[in-house]
């Protein structure tokens, strides 16, 4: 592909932003990428692995001048980032961001971002339970998908840029309203964390199981529920706190079919929980046949270990 912004900025450095970087190089999408990390420690870890070509001490420097910048902090500090680097954006760039919560986002960054510069929200559909500058990895985005969340009234060629560039790092693009977005992802990927999260900690108490059973056994299914809560704790601390609604609705809905299913076990209706298995079956089905996993057990552990 050919370039499409002469200058890209990264906020956060972590797998997201390395693995944007890669893939960016890869395909030559930008002229220059340059980075901004908070920890001076992430920002030395980037200089010696080469990544981004230019490593700044402050967000505004690396900002300025820059035609895309791509927000990937977590969405809890997002709208201080927008704040901090507003006075120093270049007029006709755009401002996307790669969180997993987007009506937040759009609430929380908007209204720092000057007229004569475009708000573009996005989120990659991709990731791996590792963070840090040296997890990212230029494979993580192909056949992805990127979801993108124009506010109303947003400029259209900017969008299309934007799509341009998720596309040559390898992902398929759809475009989404925020609330819906924020439905869709409490459902496959916002409740789901929960959840293992909480599979997580109940092995953690319960004493009749020591750590070693958990561990040497876990090949049983709880493995695939550590790989999950494994991810960075800070990031899924503002998942929930700034998509309560939709994951409250989500685990209020998951709560009903743990009783049906409680129930269906309790009084011994085998063809309740046959038939719910194999419509669950179909959905597994589904996502392959789509591309979205295979079938090999390896959950996802294929592309980077």
């Amino acid at each position: 592909m050919s370039q499409i912004y002469d200058r890209v900025a990264l906020i956060g450095l972590g797998l997201i932003a390395s693995s944007m970087f890669w893939a960016i190089k890869r395909a030559g999408l930008a002229g220059e990428v340059t980075g901004f990390a908070r920890s001076s420690e992430t920002r030395d870890t980037a200089r010696r692995i080469g990544l981004c070509d230019r490593v700044c001490d402050t967000a505004q420097d690396a900002v300025e001048g820059a035609d895309l910048v791509v927000l990937c902090v977590p969405v809890g500090a997002m709208g201080s980032v927008a704040q901090d680097i507003a006075s120093v954006l270049k007029p006709g760039a755009t401002v996307t961001d790669v969180g997993s919560v987007k009506r937040h986002v759009i609430q929380a960054v908007g209204p720092h971002i000057p007229e004569s510069v475009h708000f573009v929200p996005a989120h990659p559909l991709a990731g791996t339970e590792h963070s840090g500058p040296e997890s990212g990895f230029a494979e993580l985005f192909d056949n992805r998908w990127c979801l993108i969340v124009p506010p109303e009234g947003s400029d259209q060629e900017a969008v299309a840029r934007l799509r341009s560039l998720w596309e040559g790092l390898g992902s398929f693009v759809d475009e989404m309203d925020a609330d819906h977005h924020d439905l869709v992802l409490a459902v496959t990927s916002h409740a789901p964390h929960l959840i293992a999260y909480t599979m997580v900690g109940v092995a953690d108490d319960l004493r009749r199981v020591t750590d070693s059973e958990v561990i040497k056994y876990s090949a049983a299914g709880f493995r695939d529920f550590t790989r999950i809560a494994a991810s960075d704790p800070t990031m899924w601390r503002d998942v929930f706190l700034t998509n309560k609604d939709a994951t409250l609705e989500i685990l209020g809905r998951f709560t009903e079919e743990l009783f049906a299913l409680q129930r269906a076990i309790r009084t011994g209706d085998g063809e309740q929980l046959f038939d719910y298995f194999t419509r669950t079956r179909e959905i597994r089905r589904g996502i392959i046949d789509a591309g979205q996993d295979t079938d090999a057990p390896d959950f996802g552990r294929g592309t980077k270990v």
